[in-house]
């Protein structure tokens, strides 16, 4: 994807220059002003655009489009960039590019985009391009790279070249491979011409073939663990199948000083901006809320936050005054009888979340973090869930990776898979992964993916 995003930003710097050459090809003088200052100007609007399609989740490795939603995504990034471009000229007008150069500049780009993405989808849609993995297991474990892994061939980054049995643990994939010794592994990972072998026994106690492995990385075959073979390729963490010294051993967790600091900076800057913003809004919400049906217009619940500690979570009231009156906690489900018309409303908008924005301000909540759940459903899935207690190793968000990548959760069984993405958050968090959740919430909230 980076690669991806560095060259889409080139095409449309080149759309900017073919732009300009069209705009002045029989006015050289004119020309010649215009490109004292162009390079700037038009690096300007590729960042624009680059951006705006990160927020519409056009950079999201993990999510499949289909060519229309892709290209109905592509339309609104532009148009948005041109809207913040047009923002911008009138802040900076030494910014302006002029208004024919900036429509031929986002229409040759557009095409190019699209044209730059249907010859990528080609080629790295090829077998030749991706790497060959030998996987060593075929039991319970392996299998879930055929079942948990199911993106279409074009989107994977590698081709599986088959899975060796572990001599007396259960196959569950067809067509499993055996060796007879350690020397028989390297042998099968060069006739296979393999790039890396994933290793993934059910039960790993006395049956790696350790010298094997060490003459294939001797040979520069990269040899993963299966946990850091799923982290790497799907951005999860797998509980069932990570254990405590992969977790311990494998990096991450980072809670230095300088990460602390820099987390509540961009905390409290990203909240103090979009209060700023987002406040006549959230008057004409508490306004609507009160008309339909009273007051009070905000709803005060207690939720888990940071190393277990309770807070009392704020947002605008989207249900009867009288929706828990027996006192039973219950997860909102689709088509919630408890929600308001206002209610739904503001969900499906996730309007109904500003209010924690003070709840960030006075660092009970981060901006991006697991969401926080009620003490009640805690306790049970800690129970229920491997590892659950670990997403309270660092504050609750606003949004979070698990909130981009999983629909809203409303079971023991969601919760599970939510925490998927919750532990490769909290084992992978940093500033640049924040900013990167940040932009991608907004195409979450554009699209209306997760709301209930």
């Amino acid at each position: 994807m980076r690669l991806l995003w560095l060259l889409e930003t080139l095409v449309i710097v080149a759309a900017g220059k073919l732009a300009v050459w069209l705009r002045f090809h029989d006015d050289p003088q004119g020309l010649g002003i215009f490109l004292e200052h162009a390079p700037f100007r038009l690096w300007l609007v590729a960042a624009f655009v680059v951006l705006a399609m990160a927020c519409f989740g056009l950079y999201q490795a993990y999510l499949r489009h289909r060519r229309s939603e892709f290209l109905l995504r592509l339309l609104l990034a532009f148009s948005f960039a041109g809207i913040g471009l047009l923002v911008l000229y009138y802040l900076v007008p030494s910014t302006y590019v002029g208004r024919s150069v900036l429509l031929m500049t986002m229409g040759l780009g557009f095409v190019g985009v699209v044209v730059l993405r249907s010859l990528a989808r080609r080629v790295v849609g090829a077998d030749i391009f991706k790497s060959r993995v030998l996987v060593f297991g075929a039991g319970e474990n392996a299998a879930q790279i055929n079942s948990s892994l199911r993106r279409a061939a074009d989107r994977q980054s590698f081709v599986v070249a088959g899975f060796v049995a572990v001599p007396g643990q259960p196959v569950k994939v067809p067509d499993a491979l055996s060796v007879p010794d350690s020397r028989g592994l390297v042998e099968l990972a060069e006739r296979l011409g393999v790039n890396e072998i994933v290793v993934a026994p059910d039960e790993r106690r006395g049956c790696l073939p350790m010298e094997g492995m060490l003459a294939c990385a001797q040979r520069g075959i990269v040899v993963s663990d299966l946990s850091t073979f799923f982290e790497r390729e799907a951005g999860v963490v797998k509980p069932n199948v990570a254990d405590p010294s992969w977790l311990v051993f494998s990096g991450g967790f980072d809670h230095s000083l300088v990460r602390r600091l820099s987390k509540r900076l961009f905390d409290l800057v990203a909240a103090s901006s979009l209060l700023l913003v987002a406040w006549p809004a959230m008057l004409l919400v508490a306004l609507a809320v009160w008309l339909e049906s009273g007051l009070p217009v905000l709803y005060r619940q207690t939720r888990v936050g940071e190393n277990g500690t309770t807070f009392e979570l704020v947002k605008f009231r989207s249900m009867r005054v009288d929706a828990e009156s027996d006192g039973v906690a219950r997860w909102a489900c689709r088509e919630d009888d408890r929600s308001t018309r206002v209610g739904r409303w503001i969900r499906m908008t996730r309007l109904d979340e500003l209010p924690q924005l003070f709840n960030v301000l006075r660092g009970e909540m981060s901006f991006v973090g697991p969401r926080p759940e009620r003490p009640q459903f805690v306790e049970m899935l800690n129970r229920e869930i491997r590892y659950y207690h670990l997403r309270h190793s660092v504050k609750p968000g606003l949004t979070g990776w698990a909130q981009l990548r999983y629909p809203y959760g409303a079971s023991v069984a969601d919760a599970e898979k939510k925490l998927t993405f919750d532990l490769f958050y909290v084992k992978n968090q940093g500033l640049l992964f924040d900013m990167m959740i940040l932009l991608q919430t907004v195409e979450v909230v554009l699209f209306r993916r997760g709301a209930r």
